[in-house]
């Protein structure tokens, strides 16, 4: 679809800039958009439709939440099974303390030749 900058006529009359439709181009847009239209209408089916038909798809027996959010929700849960047979989880085992240092006076490293 070109564009048609604005202009003068011959008579005077100033002409805005429009865009100008190829000819036969409305009537092959009418009848894409009237196709289009038509497959929306008899192609879509909603879900109720669906299980009313007898489709074998069940509807999802979840429930989803969305709800608020505080400081409280954002730390992780701790792992539980969500199937209907129970699952063992490992559990972290306690980490042993970080030695304390033997010594009481401070190495000088630099003294050793290390150049850092």
């Amino acid at each position: 679809m070109p564009f048609v900058r604005p202009y003068v006529r011959s008579d005077g009359t100033p002409v805005r800039g429009h865009f100008r439709w190829a000819p036969g181009a409305r009537r092959e847009m009418t009848i894409f958009t009237v196709f289009g239209l038509a497959v929306l209408g008899f192609g879509h089916t909603s879900a109720a439709d669906a299980t009313d038909s007898g489709s074998p798809t069940p509807p999802p027996s979840y429930p989803i939440r969305f709800g608020p959010t505080t400081h409280a929700d954002r730390r992780p849960a701790p792992p539980h099974p969500t199937a209907s047979y129970p699952i063992r989880f490992d559990t972290p085992a306690p980490r042993k303390a970080a030695p304390a240092p033997s010594v009481s006076y401070p190495i000088d490293l630099s003294a050793l030749g290390g150049g850092r």
